[in-house]
């Protein structure tokens, strides 16, 4: 009997194309806890604090480029104190319109306005091994692998890398961190570098991936993250010196401030947001300084400690309320923000894990933050991570930049021929 050929009118004949209508880079901004009044309180109270307390700086030659430029410097307790001019200066010099560029222009992070990325972060010191299902300690292969999984998953758009290797050395790990990143993804990749001499070995690293110092200082994609201040306003000497370095490099970078709440800085939230706000504008200040215009993030990541135990809770709707709070006052300053998102307690991937990572990376993502590294893998307060997390937050960005999105508001969209056709005929769509 011979079998009469089905006829598929709807079969593709071409490869399928993505029509994907979640893409990176999707605008925010909705979501604004502070008022316009209580923004310029914060702005006018930080720089307060810079021109009264100053700030701690160990670095002489940090010290000499600020007194240079206007800084009254106190030598006996190597303080600085910013007068509001120099401040105000330094931000009208900032760049605005910062690029951290991939490998391919397919993975450029545009990071101005309220463009909102996601990405992974964390220096986690162990994983949750996939055959054991037990904790182990992370080491050079993880970086690697985990760089492998990023690649491919939509929705976490850049690499900063999330675990510690720790089967390196001190004098190895800076180099060969970034060399896992780059062999395992095309997307932009960040991390930190621990000493200045090492700056130079990573940009010849890099010079040799893009084919030349030219290609490379014209889309450099990797950038450096720099936990320049030891909270309460006391610059790391060691992190200032390898900052400088990056800076005259050419290297992108983020400049961090992390007080947290209760600990490191007041316990009130607002007071928080007071000291990380001054703490950042010292910082931009001196970047501006050594090189202005340098691309830059401003990385207000306010904190908040468990006042009963005093570490810190990083799935805790104060965290989520205060990162969306210093986007908002980075707004105010117009320039791009590194944020952090998607922590947890939770030591699995499990319920609380989801509620806490979806909580805070919503709150951060209506608000606009522009980089949002810890989005993806990170578990137990960012000491360890799960390669399956990864997948599961890949999908809860997905659903979060959904919501970025929006609305569209169109003829075509508001349906009101759709709508009358079906209530006029059989009454479905």
């Amino acid at each position: 009997m011979k079998r009469k050929r089905r006829h598929h009118r709807n079969r593709s004949i071409s490869s399928p194309v993505s029509v994907s209508p979640i893409r990176p880079g999707l605008e925010g901004g909705f979501y604004k806890p502070l008022t316009d009044a209580e923004i310029v309180r914060i702005h006018e109270a930080a720089l307060s604090v810079l021109a009264r307390t100053g700030v701690y700086i160990a670095d002489s030659e940090c010290r000499d480029i600020l007194q240079k430029a206007g800084a009254q410097v106190d030598t006996t307790l190597d303080r600085v104190y910013f007068p509001r001019e120099l401040v105000e200066n330094a931000l009208k010099l900032a760049n605005r319109h910062v690029v951290f560029y991939g490998r391919n222009s397919q993975h450029d992070l545009h990071l101005s306005g309220k463009r909102v990325y996601l990405g992974t972060g964390g220096a986690a010191v162990k994983v949750l091994d996939l055959e054991t299902g037990h904790a182990r300690d992370s080491v050079l292969r993880d970086i690697y692998d985990i760089g492998r999984l990023v690649d491919t998953l939509h929705n976490i758009h850049f690499y900063l890398r999330p675990v510690v290797a720790r089967d390196m050395s001190n004098d190895d790990i800076d180099v060969n961190t970034f060399y896992a990143c780059f062999a395992a993804t095309q997307k932009h990749a960040c991390g930190s570098c621990y000493f200045p001499e090492k700056v130079a070995e990573l940009k010849k690293l890099a010079v040799m991936v893009a084919g030349s110092e030219e290609a490379f200082l014209k889309r450099p994609f990797f950038s450096i993250n720099f936990g320049f201040v030891v909270s309460p306003l006391r610059f790391a000497a060691e992190t200032v010196e390898t900052l400088t370095a990056a800076i005259r490099a050419g290297i992108p970078i983020s400049m961090v401030s992390a007080p947290q709440s209760g600990a490191t800085s007041p316990a009130s939230l607002v007071g928080t947001l007071v000291q990380t706000i001054a703490e950042e504008l010292a910082g931009i200040t001196y970047v501006q300084l050594v090189a202005p215009g340098h691309p830059m993030l401003m990385g207000g990541m306010p904190l908040v400690a468990d006042l009963r135990t005093g570490s810190m809770v990083g799935g805790s709707a104060e965290l989520a309320l205060m990162n969306a709070a210093a986007t908002q006052l980075t707004h105010f300053y117009g320039l791009p923000i590194y944020n952090t998102c998607g922590i947890t307690e939770a030591k699995v991937p499990d319920v609380q894990a989801g509620f806490e990572k979806g909580m805070t990376i919503t709150a951060t993502a209506l608000a606009g933050a522009n980089f949002n590294h810890h989005a993806a893998g990170m578990l137990e307060s960012l000491l360890t991570v799960a390669y399956e997390q990864y997948v599961i937050d890949d999908d809860i960005g997905g659903q979060v930049m959904r919501m970025v999105r929006g609305f569209e508001v169109t003829d075509e969209t508001l349906s009101l021929d759709v709508i009358h056709e079906a209530a006029l005929g059989e009454g479905h769509f």
